[in-house]
């Protein structure tokens, strides 16, 4: 069978500015379906939401899936399923229909998928049982069923245990996934899937996809398994990679600050297997929005297997800051190659005496976009008995954002100068060394408003 699954998935779809998130590769591979005859049944989502488009498409990837399966299982595309392998089609809306049995006629399967209609609810564990009927417990034929649907369950039993009998009894469970009017629960997709999760379910939000999701999962039947696996993983410039565990098959190495290399000497050369590879990334770009996490993956193997991975995107949210003040401007001075020594004139420093710099920083909380705010910051030294003394009043104007909702905003470096000579802490030590007691306080509020006073009153 060659290699017939490939995925990659990451642990989350929203992180913070420096947040970090997993990412899992996985690969199954089977032997050659020529010696090793496979029963398959697919399995298709005919239900109300089906309508239209997703159905259309459907029926293209399932047509093509048989396709490749009748060219790989005798080396000619000849309307045959050959070498003792089989294909049946199971149907299902609120109740599922067994359209076909395991047969051999490619056109007869052709038929029963493309006189599908859509209508009605959901029912993924009468699909599930409908379709583990088919199979012969006494044929020592591999048995797969590909599930295919758009959306949750609405009609019948909770499918899962259905599933794991299935399971059970040896039958390989792949399911695909297409993000329905509904929203497709891909947590129950990986409940229902053979695992690991990762090799055996894909999901796209877009019904013209689907195709291409049937070819991938039949283009490789005809290798037998994969040998001398190399995959080499370049992840997005704003990321970097901080971690990688030991892969369940073959090894892997960092070769980069964002990219690894992974090698599989065999998979799936004797039985159906897979491999997976954890590895960890830490996001290091201070721009926000929806990136792809994948910048390159290549992948090749001894037998010219044609695999193709997902492209996950994260949503990164980095914080709004402000800085109202900026850095003293610098002197420049150079020291020519042979000179001991230089004397600059760096000009004039103006000294404000001795004492402290007490910078500040605060977070404005839930400023909403296109509002300034006024903000003032009131500084005040503490003497032994609790007395205030004023040591500065700052007030700033802090622009407007204009990200689509409230933000907190972050303003930063609010700098106050405390010379020594102001110095109210008890003690006769009054040098840069003696400890001195601070109180801050701060009032903003928003400028932009459309409020206007009543007229009159």
């Amino acid at each position: 069978m060659g290699v017939t699954n490939s995925n990659k998935v990451i642990s989350t779809d929203q992180i913070a500015c420096d947040g970090s998130l997993r990412v899992t590769l996985a690969l199954t591979a089977a032997p050659d379906i020529m010696s090793n005859p496979t029963d398959i049944v697919l399995v298709l989502d005919r239900s109300g939401s089906m309508t239209g488009l997703p159905l259309a498409s459907m029926k293209a990837g399932a047509d093509t899936f048989i396709d490749i399966i009748d060219e790989a299982t005798d080396g000619a595309a000849d309307g045959q399923i050959g070498s003792g392998s089989r294909i049946g089609i199971v149907s299902f809306a609120g109740s599922a229909t067994a359209d076909t049995q395991l047969i051999t006629s490619v056109a007869d399967l052709k038929d029963a998928v493309d006189a599908l209609t859509a209508g009605g609810n959901t029912n993924h564990a009468d699909a599930f049982s409908t379709a583990a009927g088919l199979f012969d417990p006494a044929s020592s034929n591999a048995k797969v069923i590909v599930m295919f649907t758009d959306g949750n369950t609405t009609a019948g039993p909770p499918p899962a245990p259905v599933a794991d009998a299935a399971k059970a009894q040896g039958i390989i469970i792949y399911a695909i996934g297409l993000v329905g009017s509904d929203g497709v629960d891909v947590s129950a997709l990986n409940e229902w899937a053979t695992d690991p999760d990762a090799a055996h379910v894909a999901v796209t939000p877009d019904a013209a996809d689907l195709e291409q999701l049937f070819a991938d999962l039949a283009a490789n039947i005809s290798n037998p398994g994969a040998t001398d696996i190399v995959i080499d993983e370049v992840v997005n410039p704003d990321f970097v990679i901080t971690s990688v565990l030991m892969p369940s098959k073959g090894s892997a190495a960092v070769t980069g600050l964002n990219s690894l290399r992974w090698t599989i000497p065999e998979l799936g050369v004797t039985a159906s297997e897979s491999a997976v590879l954890e590895f960890f990334i830490r996001h290091t770009a201070q721009t926000s929005g929806v990136k792809e996490v994948n910048q390159s993956i290549d992948y090749s193997d001894a037998e010219g297997n044609a695999v193709t991975f997902p492209d996950p995107t994260v949503t990164v949210s980095c914080d709004v800051v402000v800085c109202p003040e900026g850095c003293p401007d610098p002197v420049d001075l150079s020291v020519e190659g042979c000179a001991d020594a230089v004397v600059v004139d760096a000009g004039d420093v103006y000294l404000e005496s001795q004492g402290r710099i007490i910078q500040l920083n605060v977070t404005l909380k839930n400023v909403c976009p296109g509002k300034r705010v006024a903000l003032a910051a009131i500084l005040a030294e503490v003497d032994d008995s609790g007395q205030e003394y004023s040591r500065g009043l700052k007030t700033l104007t802090i622009p407007a954002h204009d990200f689509p909702s409230c933000r907190d905003v972050h303003v930063r470096c609010i700098k106050f100068v405390v010379p020594e000579d102001l110095n109210v802490s008890s003690g006769a030590a009054r040098g840069m060394c003696s400890r001195r007691s601070f109180r801050a306080r701060f009032i903003a509020h928003t400028i932009d408003t459309s409020f206007r006073c009543c007229q009159g009153c």
